[in-house]
């Protein structure tokens, strides 16, 4: 009883999982069903049907092969033709963050900083340069951050900078409040909640480290991490980088070269809108639509559990993830 406990605590499957869309299996993470389907050492039957009609981006299973080619024009994405933005994102500040209580525009943007070195030897990241955009991938914020340590590596070669770039620029405490003051939209953060309100949803991809250099603190029930997000981690529960998982997912190749963060926003977003788009029915249970719901064994004395039936058990059984397709339903009650 004891190893059936422990099993039910780590086996429930949540109707929310990708799900192999010719034998059912379930897998905690799309990395584990791409496994499953084209290797290393996939199922056979499903390779084979999936190498004929199959999308190797969203790995869904279409019906003819003929449809697989209408659905590959849509679901690949190209490069991100920055053009006008990019050319306007390095002519210096754009500033458009504004608090608005009462639109429903703009509640999910994207944010991305690239980092210079500092310290003796230059390791220690300090944010140089940050970029927000909405759901549409247009730039709403671009700045370069004046740190507040002196500069050693301005890591040129991916970054782009140089000294005449920061010299003018914007001070770090002033890219932090305005960046939080928008993300919070109005709402003391002690009041923000996963649904409903005002704050914004903030998606990127290593948000951790973005906001600590940023000095920016947000909830956690409100980001959206693709370095965090379980159906895009690897099997081993590690984190992907943006770069691999843009080209798995997207189809195509970001980072070659100096490195812009407008491009990074774009990757998260697309990335964050493809998890969202995702068709799933409504759980059964009422607790799987909460974004900090866990496996509600863990409130259980062991040997109340024991005593319980495993029907019981597997009634009483959680979902330990939420899904971004549930953020459409909460977006909507906005």
């Amino acid at each position: 009883m004891e190893h059936l406990v422990e099993h039910m605590r780590i086996s429930y499957h949540s109707i929310h999982e990708p799900v192999c869309g010719i034998c059912q299996k379930h897998c905690r993470s799309f990395e584990s069903l791409r496994e499953h389907l084209i290797g290393p050492l996939p199922k056979a039957e499903c390779e084979k049907i999936f190498k004929d009609r199959g999308c190797d981006l969203c790995l869904t299973i279409l019906r003819t092969r003929s449809s697989l080619w209408t659905h590959r024009e849509t679901c690949q994405f190209s490069r991100t033709n920055n053009g006008v933005l990019y050319r306007m994102a390095n002519l210096g500040i754009q500033d458009e963050l504004r608090i608005d209580n009462n639109s429903r525009a703009n509640k999910v943007v994207a944010l991305a900083c690239k980092m210079v070195g500092g310290g003796t030897d230059g390791s220690l990241d300090l944010c140089a340069r940050v970029c927000l955009i909405d759901e549409n991938e247009r730039i709403i914020f671009h700045a370069y951050v004046k740190p507040q340590l002196p500069v050693t590596n301005y890591r040129y070669e991916t970054t782009g900078m140089r000294p005449e770039l920061l010299r003018d620029a914007m001070p770090l405490k002033q890219v932090q409040r305005k960046i939080q003051d928008y993300l919070c939209n109005g709402e003391p953060i002690w009041q923000i909640r996963s649904r409903g309100g005002n704050a914004r949803i903030l998606v990127g991809h290593g948000l951790d480290h973005d906001l600590k250099c940023l000095e920016i603190e947000y909830p956690a029930i409100i980001i959206r991490d693709t370095a965090k997000y379980q159906p895009l981690m690897k099997s081993n529960k590690l984190s992907n980088s943006l770069k691999y998982l843009t080209k798995a997912y997207l189809g195509y190749d970001i980072q070659t070269g100096m490195q812009d963060p407008y491009e990074d926003c774009v990757a998260t977003m697309r990335l964050y809108m493809r998890m969202r788009s995702q068709y799933h029915g409504s759980e059964a249970n009422p607790l799987a639509t909460d974004p900090q719901n866990r496996n509600n064994f863990a409130s259980w004395r062991q040997n109340e559990l024991e005593r319980m039936s495993p029907e019981k058990m597997l009634d009483i059984s959680r979902s330990d993830y939420y899904c971004w397709c549930l953020d459409t339903t909460t977006l909507s009650n906005y």
